[in-house]
């Protein structure tokens, strides 16, 4: 039932938080209804690939990376885990370890950014909970096929955000960013997160992720 779904993705709205250094997102009305005679309403959006909820494709970080419009959709359709930590900083190896990450999951990370209410801040909180490169490492030698985290990049701002988008998409681990799991419980769940398909080798697209 479609009361069954829960919404984790965050809204786009003008003005919302974005990566820091990257243009911000603006909507705007190009036409409204019953001015100058326009018979109905358009909106124009101007954001880049990577805001709000959203995929990165393998040649965001690797220079021959597939695009995200080759993306299998069965990466992003079907049982996933939350996976509550309590990491510090990064998340680290032995936060990961007692979970014991399997071949083929899609994973999403819970972690203390969901208790910031960030997704209604337009601040861009550059301490953000990330993953770590040795982390990362992990999650592929684990074969995990997709991993999503409640920030908006599975790297850090200061350390490791290239290190660990290199690993993951490096081994084309599928990423998820901008995930809302402040009201997710951990569990066993089903996943539908699709991109927007953008051609050309898209680095990155916007995604909806009931």
């Amino acid at each position: 039932m479609a009361s069954d779904w829960i919404d984790v993705s965050l809204p786009v709205v003008d003005g919302m938080v974005h990566w820091h250094g990257d243009p911000g997102v603006k909507i705007h009305l190009i036409a409204q209804i019953g001015i100058n005679g326009a018979p109905c309403n358009v909106s124009h959006l101007s954001m880049t690939a990577h805001t709000g909820t959203h995929m990165d494709g393998p040649i965001h970080f690797m220079k021959n990376g597939r695009g995200l419009e080759e993306l299998p959709l069965d990466a992003v359709i079907g049982p996933c885990r939350v996976v509550e930590l309590q990491s510090v900083g990064a998340v680290k190896v032995e936060d990961l370890m007692p979970h014991t990450l399997q071949r083929g999951e899609r994973i999403l990370l819970k972690t203390s950014n969901s208790t910031k209410s960030w997704a209604m801040q337009p601040t861009f909180d550059k301490d953000f909970i990330y993953i770590s490169k040795e982390a990362a490492q992990y999650i592929v030698d684990c074969g995990v096929r997709t991993v999503g985290v409640d920030y908006l990049s599975v790297g850090g701002f200061y350390k490791d955000g290239v290190e660990t988008h290199h690993a993951l998409l490096g081994a084309e681990v599928w990423i998820i960013e901008g995930l809302v799991l402040a009201h997710v419980a951990p569990g066993n769940y089903d996943l539908i997160c699709l991109p927007v398909k953008i051609s050309n080798r898209a680095d990155g697209a916007p995604a909806r992720g009931p």
